[in-house]
């Protein structure tokens, strides 16, 4: 744990020192996404989706990163459980960015900037609240194939996050571009009433 903080320190500390907020080019972003996969760290450690009804005529759903992951109704509920944060200082998430599926098959993807910045604390979680809006791009009806599965694969995650925060003040500004991470515990829950 000691190494793994004192890298992402120093990574932190490389791309602060080497660009400004303004001209960070995607590089150092690519970098820390690389590292982090590299390390299989994962932002996402379940994923809990309610699908209703409204669903299979919307396309839409939102989710929730109760212990901060990353995934995601506009009339259905996803949860997406635990985005941890396996460093010593607190992170926070301003936005984040993704695309879920299968075996390289997209079935969902969404931008989202938080409302309220999501604080999440040194070696802990965090709860995301609601992601509006999470398109599933394959439709409702054959992403319900996916469902006994158990499981989705993160193709792609960017998150915009500040390292180092004070209460979810201040702090380092980071693009960290690329992430995946594969076999995602997934858990449906079904309302078609």
């Amino acid at each position: 744990m000691a190494r793994l903080t004192s890298l992402f320190i120093g990574l932190l500390a490389a791309v602060s020192a080497g660009a400004s907020p303004s001209t960070r080019s995607l590089e150092p972003a690519n970098l820390l996404g690389e590292i982090i996969d590299a390390l299989g760290i994962g932002l996402v450690t379940q994923i809990n989706a309610s699908i209703t009804l409204d669903t299979l005529t919307t396309n839409l759903l939102s989710c929730q990163l109760p212990d901060l992951g990353i995934m995601c109704s506009l009339l259905t509920s996803c949860f997406l459980h635990s985005a941890q944060n396996p460093l010593i200082f607190e992170l926070t998430l301003d936005s984040v960015s993704s695309t879920a599926g299968i075996n390289g098959t997209v079935y969902a993807t969404f931008n989202h900037t938080f409302a309220t910045p999501v604080v999440v604390p040194p070696l802990g979680k965090a709860n995301s609240g609601v992601v509006p809006d999470v398109l599933l791009t394959q439709g409702a009806i054959a992403s319900l194939d996916i469902i006994p599965l158990g499981y989705l694969d993160l193709i792609n995650v960017d998150v915009n996050l500040r390292a180092l925060t004070i209460g979810g003040k201040l702090g380092i500004p980071l693009t960290i571009s690329g992430l995946h991470q594969t076999n995602v515990s997934t858990t449906y829950n079904l309302d078609l009433s």
